[in-house]
């Protein structure tokens, strides 16, 4: 089952970015896009958060991140 976590949850994974950087960062192509889940609220898919940090993690470590 896909899980999606509000802006809040993203600091309990070490994501502290401010939303207008997100929003950069999405608009750039180098954050998962958000999902709208309502009226103003929106969501993003865990495993792409998850997947997001692992890519982070193999940069520092000088491996290839899969496209």
């Amino acid at each position: 089952m896909t899980r999606l976590i509000p802006y809040d949850a993203l600091a309990s994974k070490c994501i502290n970015y401010s939303k207008p950087h997100l929003w950069r960062l999405e608009k750039a192509g180098k954050f998962p896009k958000r999902v709208a889940i309502g009226a103003g609220r929106y969501g993003y898919v865990e495993a792409e958060i998850d997947a997001y940090i692992e890519g982070k993690i193999a940069e520092r470590d000088g491996k290839r991140v899969p496209a």
